[in-house]
């Protein structure tokens, strides 16, 4: 992968509108899943899965080709998520993602031999208790933790994505970790 990335730079620094139309098909999906899970909201997310390759388009000569590319792009959308998430006001709804089934892709999913209208929406309830619980996370947290167990990266590479040393990422994921505990405890 990180072969293609680096061949699709070099010929989108000559030029070539094609290679960042394919360097664009290679990522897309992955940006909009991270900055979904950062922002819990579908407009949003492709708002800055659109600003996040225009980043990249504008600054593509300032890329390390020394480190992953895969990394720079995160942490492109990464700071895009948190920027956006620090402008929001402190209280905002779900109601309509949720209402819509959209996103309830795996926050919560408990095991169940059969499902049945009474299970079903416990297992919706508990989604959203999770997915509030993880949206009411203050950003340095949630970007680490969406990060870590959502998009399933290593402590190593978060640290490469947010630039920050894997003792702090440790420490945060550690307190995210706690906060959800005691956010959750009260409510599942």
């Amino acid at each position: 992968m990180e072969n293609m990335d680096s061949r699709l730079v070099k010929l989108i620094l000559k030029g070539d509108q094609r290679a960042f139309a394919e360097l664009v098909e290679l990522y897309k999906d992955k940006i909009f899943h991270l900055t979904y899970r950062m922002l819990g909201n579908r407009h949003e997310a492709e708002d800055m899965v659109q600003e996040t390759f225009l980043r990249v388009y504008r600054n593509l000569d300032k890329y390390d080709p020394n480190q992953k590319f895969s990394t720079w792009i995160y942490r492109i959308a990464t700071n895009l998520c948190i920027d956006r998430l620090r402008r929001r006001k402190p209280t905002y709804s779900l109601d309509a993602e949720i209402n819509d089934q959209e996103g309830s892709d795996g926050y919560g999913m408990l095991p169940s031999d059969e499902r049945t209208p009474e299970g079903e929406t416990l297992l919706l309830e508990t989604q959203t208790q999770i997915r509030e619980a993880i949206d009411s996370l203050p950003a340095k947290y949630k970007s680490i933790m969406v990060l870590r167990y959502l998009q399933d990266m290593s402590l190593q590479e978060v640290s490469d994505v947010l630039n920050l040393p894997v003792t702090t990422i440790k420490t945060r994921v550690h307190r995210g970790r706690e906060f959800l505990r005691k956010k959750l405890e009260h409510k599942l």
